[in-house]
């Protein structure tokens, strides 16, 4: 079922379940946040890619603001809902300053793959080892989602787009597996170099092959 949301454009993915802080300082976003507060209504944050504002985006509910500042700006805490595609996008919302547009929920399906769930857990902690980055791997939930993982994986926002979209937690996971995949040996090889330029220039202790 289709509703109508004001709509705050970013060139980022947010994803469900994902929080968000945000500094609104243009006078658009603070009648939006205003709006918002006074109706106790939620907005939506639509990805902007390939300049342009793209079809798909996360509704997200406002927690708190935080601060408010003497000039009307405000820094807001915000929590990703739900993901949406956008059947009608208006630059400018019916009276007022900010976009708005008709949207549809898209339903996650949510069924996930066990076994490839498994392989991304190994290769994420292969990863973070590379990286010097074994604390992060620990606060992991057991019951992670994608979503909870794909903003550490170094995916690019064409990438983060792309998995958006997927209304299938068991492709998230393929697409997720398969970066990792890829990946992993380019940082290992990255780590590698970082090792041979520190160590250029020193004296080394080497033993010449028996022959």
């Amino acid at each position: 079922m289709a509703k109508y949301l004001p709509l705050f454009p970013l060139e980022i993915v947010v994803f469900p379940g994902e929080k968000l802080n945000l500094h609104i300082f243009e006078p658009r976003y603070k009648q939006l946040v205003l709006d918002c507060i006074t109706n106790n209504t939620s907005f939506g944050i639509p990805t902007f890619i390939d300049n342009k504002v793209g079809e798909y985006g996360t509704e997200v509910k406002i927690l708190q603001i935080e601060k408010k500042y003497d000039n009307g700006e405000m820094d807001i805490r915000t929590k990703g809902v739900s993901i949406f595609k956008v059947k009608q996008f208006d630059k400018q919302a019916p009276g007022r300053l900010y976009a708005g547009g008709e949207v549809k929920k898209i339903t996650d399906e949510g069924t996930e793959d066990i076994v490839t769930k498994l392989k991304i857990k190994e290769c994420m902690q292969k990863l973070h080892e590379v990286l010097g980055l074994r604390t992060l791997f620990l606060d992991l939930p057991e019951d992670f989602k994608s979503y909870d993982i794909a903003h550490h994986l170094g995916l690019s926002v064409e990438q983060e787009y792309l998995l958006l979209q997927l209304p299938n937690e068991s492709d998230r996971q393929e697409l997720l597996l398969q970066h990792l995949i890829t990946i992993i040996p380019i940082v290992e090889e990255a780590e590698r170099l970082k090792v041979r330029v520190k160590q250029n220039g020193h004296f080394k202790n080497l033993t010449p092959p028996n022959f």
